[in-house]
């Protein structure tokens, strides 16, 4: 019988006693989490920004120097997924309901109700609505991703370290890691996962229920958004017993299926050839403005400056309350693959699809405002997509698509993030207990009905950005960490920089061999 870890009964009784909490005074609970999430936005807006642009540049210079030839596993090893099932287990896992949740009403609200830069409603703003939204999901959220899955890839795969958080700091503060330090880290992580992953619970309960709301006339209120949970929970739950072979795997093509169904349909029936001009065209001014943006912090501009708190440094907590999560379990499927294939097809390949599927939504989205036919951005989020579809041909069978798929992306989200829970909680195991992976099923469900029932989505943010700011230290640790390991096999290697001192040590060690 696996043992489980402290860490499993530290967070447990924090997340309990959090919980008891909102339960007794909810009003206090928003209150006091609000007051945290404002100073942290407003006070540390500046680190965000640059911490996430450091893991930008440190993928990038993996994928781009010799190391990028060092193997997530041993050299001879093969990847044990293939890569259309890699790709889909790692992108339902990293972007699922989200992408739904906002692929119509981010760049709609960007354009109508809350521009960035230009006034609302201009063609300025219609292309900085595309320019932000790509900016917001494109490979500055899989840099994030990417950096925790590579370390925990590397060092479990490769070094035969356990799977997880606290394994990763060893070649930094050694034995310290396995002790109570190392507790500290994984409870972190841990507490992270739940809080990120609650918050995408409560956003696919409150989507579907304006789904079923807009279709059927059922009513959106906290009652229906709890029953969708106690709902997708049984089957995901069902899915997690399953395992990572099956369950997983499966849910994660099916969730390609739907959404490539979904998102062609759309371009079919919208503005075909505006959402491909303004998807080349955004491609462009993103990577135009890529630093530019990365750096945005406005600090002249109080206006301003309330939207990048509210949009950009949101998302970056959003991602880095994911990343332990989404790092382990991506770093789980990604075993024999080199780190460079690791970061071509984590960090591109997702951001791409990102991109085209905000291009046929938002630009659908926008369409319709701007015809005047009903005010989208006068909407709830929830909605948004549903009224587009209601617009154009096909609409209902769309909207009905939509609901499924948001269902098997919350099965995928939940049922990944029970499985890497239970990794965390049991010294790294890749076969975690199925208790322990149910009992984190039901906590974080648990977690997104109270946040839900505290203030709707507000508390949902609020504990996201609270929840990722602590971690986002141990992020930039791992980074240290991972690079110094690898550099030093690098050189084991003989992994040279340029061919030339590489051929340059190739003669003084054969030079060395004749002397001996």
């Amino acid at each position: 019988m696996k043992k489980i870890s402290n860490v499993f009964w530290i967070t447990l009784g924090i997340l309990v006693a959090a919980t008891i909490y909102a339960v007794i005074s909810p009003s206090s609970f928003e209150k006091v989490t609000e007051n945290i999430q404002a100073f942290i936005t407003s006070s540390f807006g500046w680190y965000y920004l640059i911490i996430v642009s450091i893991m930008v540049i440190f993928c990038i210079v993996l994928a781009l120097t010799p190391i990028g030839q060092i193997r997530l596993g041993k050299q001879d090893e093969r990847p044990e997924y293939s890569t259309t099932s890699w790709f889909a287990m790692l992108f339902s896992a990293g972007m699922g309901i989200g992408l739904v949740f906002w692929g119509a009403s981010e760049p709609l609200l960007h354009f109508a109700s809350n521009p960035p830069l230009a006034e609302p409603g201009t063609d300025q703003a219609l292309r900085d609505s595309m320019r932000f939204t790509f900016f917001h999901w494109g490979i500055h959220a899989w840099a994030i991703y990417a950096v925790v899955a590579l370390a925990l890839a590397y060092f479990k795969f490769r070094k035969d370290e356990p799977g997880l958080i606290s394994a990763t700091l060893v070649p930094l503060f050694g034995d310290k890691m396995r002790g109570g330090w190392g507790t500290v880290v994984d409870v972190l992580a841990v507490f992270a996962t739940v809080v990120g992953v609650a918050t995408t619970l409560g956003f696919g309960a409150v989507q579907i229920n304006g789904g079923l709301s807009y279709l059927f006339g059922i009513p959106i209120g906290f009652n229906m958004q709890f029953i969708i949970i106690i709902v997708v929970t049984i089957l995901f739950m069902v899915s997690a017993w399953s395992g990572i072979s099956k369950g997983i795997r499966y849910l994660s093509n099916a969730n390609m299926v739907l959404a490539i169904f979904l998102v062609i349909a759309m371009l079919i029936v919208g503005p075909t050839m505006l959402i491909m001009n303004l998807f080349t065209n955004t491609i462009g001014s993103y990577a135009q403005n890529l630093i530019e943006m990365s750096f945005r912090i406005a600090p002249l501009d109080e206006g301003n400056r309330v939207w990048i708190d509210g949009w950009t440094i949101f998302y970056w907590a959003w991602w880095i309350s994911w990343s332990p999560f989404v790092g382990i379990f991506i770093a789980r499927v990604s075993r024999g693959r080199t780190i460079r294939e690791f970061m071509a097809g984590v960090l591109l390949l997702p951001a791409f699809v990102s991109f085209f599927w905000f291009a046929v939504f938002g630009t659908s989205a926008i369409e319709v405002q701007k015809a005047g036919i009903v005010d989208l951005a006068g909407l709830s989020t929830e909605v948004t997509l549903f009224a587009v579809f209601n617009e154009y041909s096909f609409g209902i069978v769309l909207s009905i698509i939509a609901i499924l798929l948001i269902s098997t992306f919350f099965i995928t989200s939940a049922d990944s993030a029970t499985f890497v829970l239970g990794m965390q909680t049991t010294f790294g195991s890749l076969n975690p207990p199925k208790y322990v992976v149910l009992t984190w099923g039901l906590a974080q469900s648990a977690v997104a009905v109270i946040l839900l029932s505290a203030n709707g989505l507000q508390a949902l943010q609020n504990a996201l950005i609270i929840a990722a700011f602590p971690f986002s230290f141990v992020m930039l640790l791992m980074m240290i960490s991972t690079y110094k390991s690898l550099n030093q096999e690098r050189k084991d290697l003989g992994l040279m920089l340029t061919p030339k001192l590489r051929n340059k040590k190739e003669t003084l060690d054969k030079k060395a061999e004749k002397q001996s």
